[in-house]
C-alpha cells in the first residue's frame, strides 16, 4: 500500500471510473485533472458523446471536460487491465416490487473482476445496504479474478453525494466519506479522494459504516418530506396554507426547512428500500421508514385527485378535459427524468378521462418516450401563447425557472391551476401542497 500512496503523491496512480452518468462523470473529470484516468461505460453512444466534448446530462461543460487532460474514455473492457484503483459508480435501482436490483452492480463487478490485477483496490460509490460490498460484490471479484480478497486485492466504499443540477454543491465542495477493507487500504482510498475533495474527507472505521451512512442520508430526507407531505394534507382540510405555516415555523433557528412535493429521482425515492430490505432480511420490520415511503409514493395520486376536485367544484367537465402538466424531470432546472413521480400525476389524471399534455424545457423527448411512453409537447408551443387558450387546467409539477415567464392570463371561474411546488404566488393558484 505504500507504493499506492507514492503513486498518488507522484500523480502516477491509474484510476478507472466504471459508469459515466451523473455520478461517475464529474468524478472522472476531477481525477483526470491529476492522474491518468479512464472513464468506462458500456454505452458506446455515451463514450462517443463524451469523446466529442458533450455531456447530455449537463453536469459537465465542454470546458470542464477539456480541463481533464489525462482523462480518456472507452467502452472496451480489455482496456482496463492496467488500473490501480477502480471506482464503481453504476446505478442501484429497485424493481417493480421495490426490491433492490443489483444487476448493474453485479455486471460491473464481473467486468472489473475479469481485469483485476494484484494489489488493486476496487472502490464502490453506488448506494447499497450495509454489507453489500463485502457480501455481494467482493465474492464476484474473487470469482472472476481468481484472486483472494485482502491478500491479492482490496476494496473500499465512498458513497456518492452528487446532487444533479446543483451548480453550487459540486463534487469537490462536498465532504467525502471514505473507507477500506483494511486500515492500509482505507488510508489509500482516503488519500486518493482527499487529493481532489476541497471540503475534506471523513474516514469511516469500516466499509459497513460508510454504506450505512449513505443509505440513511436519503432515508432521513425521505421521512422528513413525508412528514411535511402529511402536514399538507392535514392543513388542507383545515383550510390553512401549508407553505405559510412552514414559513412561520421556519423563523425558529432549528426548524428544518423541508417542503412538500413529489419524491422521485435516483436516490431519495429508492435508497430507503435498500435499508428496509436488509432490515427485513435480518428479521426486523421497519415501520417509520416504510410508512414514509408509502405516503410519498402516493402523493401523485393525491395531487391528481385534488386537481379533479377543483375542476368539479368549478363545474368543469373532467372527461376529455384538456390538461397541461408542466414539468417531467424529477427536480427543477435539471434534465434528469429517472424515477420522476410526475408520471403518477399524469396517469391518474388520464384514469379520470382527462386528455393530458406534458411540456418540459429541460427533459429530452426521446428519453421521456422511452422511459414513460409519454410524448412531450414542444415547450415552444406552450410558451409562445396563453396557456388557457388551449387548456382548462394546468398543473405545475416541477419548479423550473423557465415557468415564471409564462403568459398566465386566465378566468379563475373557468380554469384550474394546481401548483405542486409553490412555483407561483398563492393568489394565482387554486390549490397547492
Amino acid at each position: 500500500m505504500k507504493a499506492m500512496l507514492s503513486k498518488i503523491d507522484s500523480g502516477s496512480i491509474r484510476v478507472t471510473v466504471i459508469g459515466l452518468g451523473y455520478v461517475g462523470l464529474p468524478l472522472a473529470v476531477e481525477f483526470g485533472k491529476r492522474y491518468p484516468t479512464l472513464g468506462f461505460d458500456i454505452n458506446a453512444k455515451r463514450i462517443a458523446e463524451l469523446g466529442a466534448g458533450r455531456d447530455h446530462t449537463l453536469e459537465q461543460t465542454a470546458e470542464q471536460l477539456a480541463s481533464a487532460k489525462q482523462l480518456t474514455f472507452t467502452s472496451q473492457a480489455d482496456e482496463l487491465k492496467d488500473t490501480d484503483i477502480f471506482i464503481v459508480t453504476v446505478p442501484t435501482p429497485v424493481d417493480e416490487y421495490k426490491r433492490p436490483d443489483l444487476t448493474p452492480l453485479v455486471k460491473a463487478s464481473e467486468t472489473v473482476g475479469k481485469v483485476l490485477k494484484r494489489g488493486a483496490i476496487v472502490v464502490y460509490e453506488s448506494t447499497v445496504y450495509p454489507g453489500c460490498t463485502e457480501e455481494d460484490c467482493v465474492p464476484l471479484l474473487e470469482k472472476f479474478s481468481g484472486l483472494t480478497f485482502n491478500t491479492d486485492f482490496f476494496a473500499g466504499y465512498s458513497p456518492e453525494r452528487i446532487n444533479p443540477g446543483d451548480k453550487e454543491h459540486t463534487l469537490t465542495k462536498i465532504r467525502k466519506v471514505t473507507s477500506g477493507s483494511t486500515p492500509e487500504a482505507a488510508a489509500v482510498v482516503d488519500a486518493l479522494y482527499g487529493s481532489i475533495i476541497k471540503a475534506g474527507t471523513h474516514k469511516a472505521s469500516c466499509i459497513k459504516v460508510a454504506e450505512a451512512a449513505k443509505v440513511i442520508e436519503n432515508s432521513q430526507r425521505d421521512i422528513n418530506i413525508a412528514f411535511v407531505n402529511e402536514l399538507s394534507m392535514i392543513f388542507h382540510r383545515m383550510g390553512i396554507d401549508t407553505i405559510e405555516v412552514l414559513e412561520a415555523a421556519g423563523t425558529k433557528w432549528n426548524f428544518l426547512p423541508f417542503r412538500p412535493g413529489l419524491v422521485g429521482g435516483h436516490c431519495i425515492g429508492v435508497d430507503p428500500y435498500y435499508l428496509t430490505h436488509k432490515a427485513q432480511a435480518l428479521g426486523y420490520h421497519p415501520e417509520i421508514i416504510l410508512a414514509g415511503r408509502r405516503l410519498n409514493d402516493n402523493m401523485g395520486l393525491h395531487v391528481a385527485s385534488e386537481t379533479v376536485k377543483l375542476m368539479i367544484a368549478k363545474g368543469l367537465a373532467v372527461k376529455d378535459a384538456a390538461v397541461l402538466v408542466l414539468g417531467m424531470t424529477f427536480k427543477e432546472n435539471c434534465p434528469d427524468i429517472r424515477n420522476s413521480r410526475v408520471i403518477d400525476v399524469i396517469r391518474e389524471l388520464q384514469s379520470f378521462g382527462c386528455r393530458v399534455d406534458v411540456a418540459d424545457p429541460w427533459a429530452d423527448a426521446g428519453e421521456v418516450m422511452h422511459e414513460y411512453g409519454v410524448t412531450l409537447v414542444p415547450y415552444e408551443q406552450v410558451s409562445s401563447g396563453a396557456l388557457f387558450a388551449r387548456y382548462s387546467t394546468v398543473v405545475f409539477a416541477v419548479k423550473h425557472d423557465a415557468f415564471s415567464t409564462l403568459s398566465f392570463a386566465r378566468d379563475p371561474a373557468t380554469t384550474v391551476v394546481y401548483d405542486i411546488k409553490a412555483t407561483l404566488p398563492r393568489a394565482q393558484v387554486d390549490g397547492r401542497l
